[in-house]
């Protein structure tokens, strides 16, 4: 497998001024969770393996998911129609491999972008391209009051 593509790190990208007000959150902070690209096609980010693994040294399962979450509801609410925020309704994840040292890279991709729901797609791979865990996430679309 191939490498993923590089991120944009364009500070003037809109998508990346939007990360960059909003803040992605004390745990994504703690987790060490950096946004590289954030567009509305796709959103990259990165997380370290150390500091997230568990007692064996693998990357925890649940710090995948954990990025999983980040990308797919950032997205979601940066492309949620008017008067709307995007919640998460629905998650699951499914670890093909194991990442023990490096970084890990997750590419979000959207699968349907309705008016009620954002489904995507998220790829975690680590730093030889291999692919170590897909994540899917459903947000609904809730009317601000």
């Amino acid at each position: 497998m191939t490498a993923p593509t590089p991120p944009h790190t364009d500070p003037t990208d809109p998508g990346l001024a939007y990360v960059r007000e909003r803040g992605l959150g004390a745990l994504a902070d703690r987790m060490g969770i950096e946004m590289t690209e954030f567009t509305r096609e796709r959103a990259v980010a990165m997380m370290p393996v150390e500091g997230n693994t568990q007692p064996i040294g693998l990357l925890h399962g649940g710090a995948y998911v954990v990025l999983g979450e980040t990308l797919g509801s950032m997205h979601a609410n940066f492309v949620a129609p008017e008067g709307h925020v995007g919640v998460g309704v629905d998650i699951n994840a499914t670890h093909t491999g194991s990442a023990t040292s490096g970084i890990v890279t997750g590419v979000c991709t959207p699968i349907k972008l309705g008016r009620s729901v954002a489904v995507h797609e998220i790829i975690v791979s680590d730093e030889q391209g291999r692919r170590c865990s897909t994540v899917r996430i459903t947000n609904f679309y809730k009317r601000i009051s």
